[in-house]
């Protein structure tokens, strides 16, 4: 059996994804067959793995990392919101119903950990280190008895916890010394540490707090990650930055032609998929930004809809906005759209939706000769394809199915005139057909833009995944941590008052007996 540890955080958004990516690919260089694990991720970026299973982008991205193939054992329960109430519960990379989030917490969960332990297992059985990623923070303590992600699964493994905290919020000892004190003594037993993440200054300056920290918890701080701009890295939540602000602190470089290219993304409700754009934002003179008013179209050279997991509830928030007629006038003056995925769907001439939003028969924007009906059947697939002359890949995920009655054909979409409809997520991320997309929205657009002839998505993305392995390398105990993941929790780690009461030990589940096929634990579906 292999040994692992969980990354955990103080909060949301702490730096788990980017700490256990980074983990894997120090792994990975040292030799070591690495696998990233999350039991359940509550997320809009999805992808699709080889076998057509959905999982969450930054489980794709810390595979990458560990350079694996992804699979839906890595992340065996998504839950993709739909509105405040309610999630798709996506288990084992196929969608099994609509769950309250009353629902969901109140016992379906909990019979899930089966589920969840036996994929962790085969995972074991198969490299040589897991490691596994935890949401939110460990010391929800309302959420405590159903947990199956956090110290849930860390005490079905014994796998020791590492705490990660974000010092750039600010308060970061108080947050590690009351993540493990609101926890049981069991629980206690197996935070093994921390890990200060997003340090600016001077380093010496934090040593005192981190002796003080050791003293007061008997828990020494395994590194401390200074803060990296421009990492770019496929996140689960949502947007780091803000919805006018740079594309998640990408940096633009000067242009390759003699102009830039403006492209607005209209920050459509329940976005998904808003990686989609991030090939863009790498260009050199290419300017990415999010949108949400109808006088922000106006100096765009592109307009991008992007996909999202409301298509009827985003068709209407675009008509409130006055977005969809500014999208109306662009298209009458021959200026370029693109639509992707549920931005496609928006595009055609009508919507027949009784699965997602219910709504019925709902008209479209009426820009593409497309009819779309909601079938209760997910699309999930990894179409290649070319386009614009250039070989293409992408990855499908909807509901929506399109009729597709006219214009000229277009990544299993069409085109008409400067609108352009796909399902397809990810094609952006093919270098050549990128820069032909490009190039016809230049000369579209009036812009002496051109796009470099050597920006690869895929070596910008590995040179990303090498910062965060040096970020490990260089700023954490690396033989500490080896020490971790090998042997787990020291013995003896004192316990902090006040502490949780106990949580039963979860069952250990029999190998196999819990297996990919057991959907029936959570397949009952529940009106939003």
């Amino acid at each position: 059996m292999s040994g692992g540890l969980l990354v955990a955080g103080t909060t949301s958004d702490a730096g788990k994804s980017v700490v256990t990516a980074g983990i894997c690919r120090w792994l990975v260089r040292r030799g070591v067959k690495v696998a990233p694990f999350k039991a359940q991720n509550m997320s809009l970026n999805s992808f699709v793995t080889r076998e057509g299973a959905e999982i969450g982008r930054a489980q794709a991205m810390q595979a990458q990392a560990a350079r694996v193939e992804p699979s839906a054992l890595m992340n065996p329960v998504l839950l993709k919101p739909g509105g405040d109430r309610s999630s798709q519960v996506v288990l084992m990379g196929k969608p099994v119903g609509e769950m309250s989030a009353r629902g969901y917490h109140g016992g379906r969960q909990e019979a899930l950990l089966g589920t969840v332990t036996d994929c962790l297992e085969q995972l074991r059985s198969t490299y040589d280190a897991v490691i596994c990623e935890g949401a939110g923070s460990p010391a929800e303590i309302n959420l405590r008895r159903t947990d199956i992600v956090n110290m849930g699964i860390a005490r079905a493994a014994r796998f020791p916890v590492l705490v990660v905290g974000d010092i750039d919020r600010g308060g970061v000892f108080a947050s590690f010394f009351g993540t493990t004190a609101l926890l049981s003594p069991e629980d206690q037993s197996l935070i093994a540490g921390y890990l200060v993440n997003k340090f600016r200054g001077d380093v010496s300056l934090l040593e005192p707090g981190l002796d003080m920290l050791l003293g007061l918890t008997g828990r020494p701080t395994y590194g401390v990650l200074p803060y990296a701009h421009g990492l770019g890295i496929d996140e689960e939540d949502g947007l780091r930055v803000s919805m006018r602000g740079t594309v998640r602190e990408s940096v633009v470089a000067p242009p390759h032609g003699e102009d830039v290219l403006r492209v607005a993304v209209c920050a459509v409700p329940l976005m998904s998929n808003f990686t989609d754009v991030d090939a863009l934002a790498a260009e050199p003179g290419v300017v990415v930004r999010f949108v949400d008013r109808a006088e922000e179209l106006v100096d765009a050279d592109l307009v991008i809809v992007p996909g999202t997991r409301g298509t009827v509830k985003a068709l209407a928030w675009l008509r409130e906005r006055g977005l969809a007629d500014a999208l109306l006038r662009r298209a009458a003056e021959g200026r370029p759209v693109l639509g992707i995925c549920g931005g496609f769907q928006v595009l055609g001439e009508r919507i027949e939706d009784d699965v997602e939003s219910r709504a019925g028969l709902v008209e479209g924007l009426g820009l593409l000769p497309v009819r779309v009906r909601f079938g209760r059947e997910k699309v999930l697939e990894r179409p290649v394809g070319s386009a614009l002359g250039e070989p293409v890949e992408g990855y499908e995920i909807h509901h929506g199915v399109a009729d597709v009655r006219g214009g000229e054909p277009f990544l299993d979409g069409c085109r008409v005139g400067s609108v352009w409809g796909t399902h397809w997520h990810g094609s952006l991320e093919s270098d050549a057909f990128r820069r032909a997309f490009l190039g016809e929205v230049a000369r579209a657009a009036g812009r002496r833009f051109t796009a470099a002839p050597d920006t690869s998505f895929g070596a910008l993305r590995e040179e990303q995944l090498d910062r965060l392995g040096d970020l490990i390398e260089e700023h954490a105990d690396t033989d500490a941590l080896w020490r971790l993941i090998e042997g787990g929790a020291p013995e003896g780690l004192p316990f902090l008052a006040p502490g949780a009461p106990a949580v039963p030990a979860p069952p250990r589940a029999a190998p196999g007996a819990a297996g990919p096929e057991r959907t029936d634990v959570i397949a009952t579906e529940e009106a939003p």
